[in-house]
């Protein structure tokens, strides 16, 4: 499931990503690099550190960019080509592990269930305990659908880690985001913004001087759909504004909004039959951006999506193809 977190053999970390996967293969991005594989990437490093057992860890500076994902992928593709798989689904490569390459999975929810049971905790876990208590108590969520994700989760944090838990199901969420603002404006926590996509989507804050983030991961029972059961043809980006309709996926990963009113902004007109009926968001900064009723400015590619076992064909806008840096999701 999207959220979780796996090592491969080579001591590579990733993230899942998303919920539809090829037969024996998982999507995924790649989170942290083993030490002695870190000159093969050409890409800007944090200066900080990571440590699993023996390995010492490093992450991208960025994580999210659509040259570092080229990046990993050549790397990949050059000296770990079992990672990259073309998706003929979508006519390209991307990178994905293969399930035997994988030694250790980490789920949330598991990881908090771990957490609770532990005997022997420090300072963070401590605190991070703390606070989902104080949220599950003040939404009413059941413990049972909160996990515990980063460096926590894998054991690995240290007095610089942040606080980083998700919440399963969508209407679990919004009961959390409705508690969080209330504590916030009860002085218990307070929101923490960096920037306006921060500010919209009001998923981090401080709770007794650490920061702490919150997202989303869908129950089994909100996936809707398998992988093989649409045909993706990109078509050509696009700029534009628009309305949105239904937020009811917007704070997953991919994140959907349903949209209406699409305003081109210059570029290409389109004829009304390929109008966008839905923004996703592959990048994970652009969840939960904006609500139902909302304005806001896409640029991103449009595509057509064929379902294989309907013939059904509508038209959506992916953010976050790794092809541009130039994709975005703005509220209005």
């Amino acid at each position: 499931m999207d959220g979780d977190t796996f090592i491969t053999r080579e001591g590579f970390i990733l993230n899942v990503f998303g919920y539809e996967h090829p037969e024996n293969r998982v999507f995924a991005f790649l989170k942290y690099i083993p030490s002695r594989f870190k000159e093969l990437f050409n890409i800007r490093l944090l200066e900080r550190t990571w440590r699993l057992g023996e390995t010492e860890l490093f992450r991208a500076e960025k994580l999210y960019t659509a040259q570092n994902y080229q990046t990993f992928l050549q790397v990949f593709r050059k000296n770990f080509p079992e990672y990259v798989y073309f998706c003929p689904f979508r006519r390209k490569e991307v990178i994905s592990a293969p399930l035997n390459r994988i030694v250790e999975v980490y789920v949330p929810r598991e990881r908090l269930k771990t957490l609770i049971e532990s005997k022997n905790r420090d300072a963070l876990q401590e605190l991070t305990l703390e606070f989902v208590n104080l949220v599950s108590s003040e939404s009413r969520v059941p413990l049972e659908d909160f996990g515990v994700h980063g460096s926590v989760a894998l054991g690995m944090h240290s007095a610089e880690s942040d606080i980083d838990i998700v919440v399963y199901g969508s209407q679990n969420f919004r009961r959390v985001e409705a508690s969080i603002e209330k504590l916030v404006g009860e002085g218990l926590l307070s929101y923490v913004f960096n920037n306006r996509l921060d500010a919209a989507r009001r998923f981090k804050g401080r709770f007794k001087g650490k920061v702490f983030m919150y997202n989303a991961i869908r129950k089994p029972e909100e996936v809707a759909i398998r992988y093989g059961e649409c045909q993706y043809t990109p078509i050509t980006a696009v700029k534009f504004r628009c309305k949105v309709r239904d937020d009811s996926g917007a704070m997953f990963r991919p994140a959907i909004y349903k949209i209406e009113g699409y305003t081109p902004i210059g570029g290409l007109a389109l004829s009304r039959e390929m109008f966008p009926e839905a923004v996703v968001s592959m990048i994970g900064c652009y969840r939960n951006v904006a609500r139902k009723g909302q304005h806001i400015e896409v640029s991103g590619m449009l595509e057509r999506v064929e379902n294989t076992k309907t013939g059904k064909i509508t038209y959506h806008v992916v953010v976050g193809t790794a092809e541009s840096e130039e994709e975005y999701i703005w509220p209005v």
